[in-house]
């Protein structure tokens, strides 16, 4: 299988890329089973004291894979092979979905990990950022809350995250319009904890200051705050369920087709 996330080791800092730039980095089942064998790795590596994770190429991560929308126009379905008979709401890790695993599973991660975003990060590819401790973003990065473009929601973690970031009304905003935001809008948001002008080498500063810390205190420190956070099982698993009812109905499917033709898309009520 291609590469889709290289990770070196050094002094106690894990800097793990995803390396599809020739697609942005765009989240194919290559690139979702590479996250979480990532996660799952990291997981397990005691040397391992802060993560950044960044993305080669132009972008941080560009979302879902556009052949799989293209799967999804021609065949319906979520456009994963063998997808059409997933159960989203089966739980595969814990309180996650496989999709899920690939953002929650950062959040999982004993150690802080903290996500360089340039370029841009959207739908699926935004979730991903929100996995991560801190979001490092460069002066021009733009994200979005993509999913309704598609006729979805977000589904891979998102929701919980985000409602223990941003304002409801911001959050509410950002899922109906799936707008395109600024660095400096999520930085108001409280999406952005920096923005910087190289957003992976000072990611990768701050992961070496954190490294250089008492690893016991850190790994307290991260139990401690992930515990701040409300039970998300239940996000997690209303995710699942509305997105199940989604995929693949007339209006979804209508909402892909009408994208990849590059048209108004015509809704029934």
């Amino acid at each position: 299988m291609e590469e889709r996330v290289s990770i070196s080791i050094s002094e106690g800092v894990a800097d793990v890329r995803l390396v599809r730039a020739d697609k942005m980095n765009a989240l194919d089942q290559a690139m979702f089973e590479a996250l979480v064998a990532a996660t799952d790795r990291l997981s397990n590596d005691k040397s391992v004291r802060a993560v950044v994770l960044s993305g080669e190429g132009r972008a941080f991560c560009a979302g879902l894979d556009m052949g799989r929308f293209a799967a999804m126009k021609e065949k319906g379905g979520n456009g994963i092979p063998g997808g059409e008979n997933r159960d989203l709401t089966v739980r595969t890790h814990g309180q996650a979905n496989f999709p899920q695993q690939a953002v929650w599973g950062w959040r999982q991660l004993p150690v802080p990990v903290i996500a360089a975003v340039h370029g841009v990060a959207f739908g699926g590819g935004f979730q991903l950022s929100l996995g991560a401790d801190m979001r490092f973003l460069s002066p021009d990065a733009r994200m979005s809350v993509m999913e309704i473009k598609w006729g979805l929601v977000p589904d891979m973690a998102g929701t919980p995250i985000l409602a223990s970031l941003v304002r409801e009304d911001i959050l509410r905003d950002l899922t109906y319009t799936g707008r395109i935001f600024s660095a400096q809008e999520a930085m108001t948001y409280g999406l952005a904890t920096r923005i910087c002008d190289d957003p992976r080498a000072s990611a990768l500063e701050v992961a070496r200051e954190i490294a250089g810390k008492s690893p016991d205190a850190i790994r307290a420190a991260k139990r401690l705050l992930n515990n701040l956070s409300v039970d998300p099982g239940p996000a997690l698993l209303a995710e699942s369920v509305e997105q199940q009812k989604l995929i693949g109905s007339a209006n979804q499917t209508e909402a892909v087709r009408a994208n990849l033709e590059k048209r108004a898309p015509k809704f029934a009520d």
